[in-house]
């Protein structure tokens, strides 16, 4: 083979790399927006008491639950949202903990 050939199987190479990353960083959420717009549909950092985490469960305890938009926190991706007194137990699957983490150190 000649070292043309080789240069060019490298070019072609690097650029379905590049192309590869674009496409995966233009799919990939932004996670801390995505997490400000669950405190929003929460009704905003004042309104969150308390967070657990539970397997793949969030839950948040409230001040006043007819603060929250749930078909906002659904289009998020919540797989389910159980009310429960002045509790949302929000089914996230594997971002619980990072959800909970992140809205701990907004408070």
């Amino acid at each position: 083979m000649s070292t043309n050939t080789i240069i060019s199987g490298i070019i072609i190479a690097i650029v379905l790399v590049i192309i590869l990353l674009v496409v995966l960083k233009l799919n990939k959420k932004d996670f801390n927006l995505e997490v400000n717009k669950l405190v929003q549909y929460l009704g905003g950092k004042d309104n969150i008491l308390d967070t657990e985490v539970n397997m793949s469960r969030f839950k948040v305890t409230l001040k006043d639950v007819s603060k929250v938009d749930k078909e906002g926190i659904q289009k998020l991706g919540a797989k389910g949202i159980v009310e429960v007194d002045n509790q949302l137990k929000i089914i996230f699957g594997d971002n619980s903990k990072a959800l909970k983490r992140y809205i701990d150190d907004m408070k």
